[in-house]
């Protein structure tokens, strides 16, 4: 029984982790402010090492349209700068020599539609990571030997609960998100 409880717990486990990842990338998708998120990711060649941003600068949100970045190095300024046009994420930095700001433009009804395709997009990579937890799942309960075949079925019951309950989780995520991203 030991080994039943491991295993939902492990399926338990690996669909969290997916919805925990599910959220993560939904931060990285803006929604018309601006946000520190939307550069969290952007790594920074700081004296040879690859440094992420906010280790190197203080990132900050003064308003809904603008992001700040003051770095604690001067020398830094142009290493930021670079990340930032390297990065792909469509702003396009002023350097004032004290910090950087980005100008976050309003977003259009198009570029709205793509950023909810987008997260379609990553809701569904999510539910595929959740399916294949649970067949991970029913998998090692296939190699359990001196179980009797009606635990095995109340396993896979629950194992499939737990499925429904991360697949219906994850759409609920992705509508919060499309009516933040298509809110004006």
């Amino acid at each position: 029984m030991e080994e039943l409880d491991l295993i939902l717990e492990s399926v338990k486990q690996d669909m969290e982790a997916a919805v925990k990842h599910l959220d993560h990338a939904f931060q990285r998708i803006r929604a018309g402010r601006a946000s520190t998120n939307m550069v969290q990711d952007v790594m920074v060649e700081y004296y040879g090492a690859m440094t992420p941003i906010n280790q190197v600068a203080n990132v900050s949100v003064p308003d809904a349209m603008t992001i700040s970045i003051q770095p604690w190095d001067r020398s830094a300024i142009n290493a930021i700068e670079k990340a930032i046009i390297n990065s792909n994420l469509g702003f396009a930095p002023s350097n004032n020599g004290d910090n950087i700001i980005l100008n976050v433009p309003p977003l259009t009804e198009e570029r709205r539609r793509d950023l909810a395709k987008q997260a379609k997009g990553e809701v569904e990579q999510t539910k595929v990571t959740v399916r294949n937890a649970r067949q991970d799942g029913l998998k090692e309960l296939k190699k359990l030997d001196g179980v009797s075949e009606d635990i095995i079925k109340g396993v896979e019951a629950d194992i499939q609960e737990l499925t429904d309950k991360y697949v219906k989780l994850c759409d609920e995520h992705l509508k919060t998100k499309e009516a933040e991203i298509m809110k004006v």
